[in-house]
């Protein structure tokens, strides 16, 4: 189970096959890599396996392989336009997930790939750029010459970039970390780390069209992938208001608006959190959340509301179609810039 949705096996994925299962997707919401937080957001799983299938069936149709076979409703798979309510469960091919044995913060990606054979999981997120904010972590790691922009320092606003920048990071370590381009080529495998690239640009065209057209600005974004007897296959959920961040008019339209609130309200907790993962990276230690001296609370039911909006009507907005009873995204924005 992953902290938002819920992972289900019809048939297990072998050395040679693929699987056949299902995500069951839950309105729980995570931040900070906390995992479930305390409040469930109305109709927050459906939302995003509207939004994810919705994507899916875009990328197919552009002829970029995915694991989607469909959304589930009353026991049959059917595509997103099938179904009479929006979906909960989305049935996917299934592919292995061997263990990453580790030792501290240090990862056995070797044992990982002998287990993994020619069908796995690849244990990368692939990153993709089109906007760099204030206060973007790549601000911190790199300089802009590093991407070829005329700047000899960050500027003190935001960037809008001509080329997207694509990034990779770990997925399975207990605090992710970005990766130098050789790193991530041994992680991934025998997936070529160019052909990841290429897939992930392609698929943040794809998402960055849809949400123009949708009047949204799609800034930034995240995808993973399986590899399967030398093919590259988008697998996970994609473009949805968890895994990219999108704005509207100025306001952000993403499970960012979460993570500000926190920070905002709780920067206790935020700064726990922080200090838990720098002592845990100081101690070699993977598990940094049993450090933390401070938990979560809950959120006021009025931002769970706002919550929700944002994410039913941004989902009628992207997709072009009525999906949830939501106000107009214009309304859900002026909550979420109030919040």
């Amino acid at each position: 189970m992953t902290s938002v949705k819920e992972f289900r096996i019809d048939e297990s994925a072998t050395e040679t096959d693929l699987g056949r299962g299902a995500f069951v997707f839950t309105d729980d919401y995570s931040v900070f890599d906390w995992g479930k937080m305390p409040d469930e957001i109305p109709q927050k799983g459906e939302s995003l396996c509207t939004m994810g299938a919705y994507n899916f069936e875009r990328l197919e149709a552009a002829g970029i392989p995915t694991h989607y076979r469909g959304v589930v409703e009353d026991g049959r798979t059917v595509p997103l336009t099938d179904v009479t309510a929006p979906p909960r469960e989305m049935a996917i091919d299934l592919t292995q997930v061997p263990d990453l044995p580790h030792e501290g913060r240090d990862y056995d990606y070797d044992a990982y790939h002998a287990e993994a054979t020619e069908n796995y999981l690849i244990p990368l997120e692939i990153v993709f750029r089109n906007h760099v904010p204030i206060g973007s972590s790549l601000r911190r790691r790199t300089d802009p010459a590093d991407h070829g922009l005329d700047f000899d320092t960050w500027p003190d606003e935001a960037v809008d970039l001509e080329s997207p920048i694509v990034e990779f990071s770990t997925k399975y370590e207990e605090s992710d970390r970005y990766l130098d381009r050789p790193e991530a080529a041994e992680i991934a495998g025998a997936a070529e780390i160019e052909d990841l690239e290429a897939v992930a640009r392609e698929v943040n065209r794809i998402v960055t069209k849809q949400a123009s057209s949708a009047g949204l600005d799609h800034q930034d974004g995240k995808i993973e992938c399986l590899y399967y007897q030398g093919e590259i296959r988008v697998a996970d959920v994609v473009g949805t208001f968890d895994e990219n961040r999108f704005g509207y008019e100025g306001t952000q339209l993403s499970k960012e608006v979460l993570r500000q609130h926190h920070k905002r309200t709780q920067p206790e907790w935020v700064d726990a959190v922080d200090a838990a993962k720098d002592r845990a990276k100081q101690e070699d230690r993977a598990d940094w959340k049993s450090l933390c001296e401070h938990a979560p609370e809950p959120l006021d039911p009025d931002v769970l509301q706002t919550a929700r909006d944002m994410y039913c009507a941004g989902t009628n907005a992207y997709t072009g179609t009525a999906h949830f009873e939501a106000p107009a995204l214009s309304t859900a924005i002026g909550a979420v810039s109030r919040l």
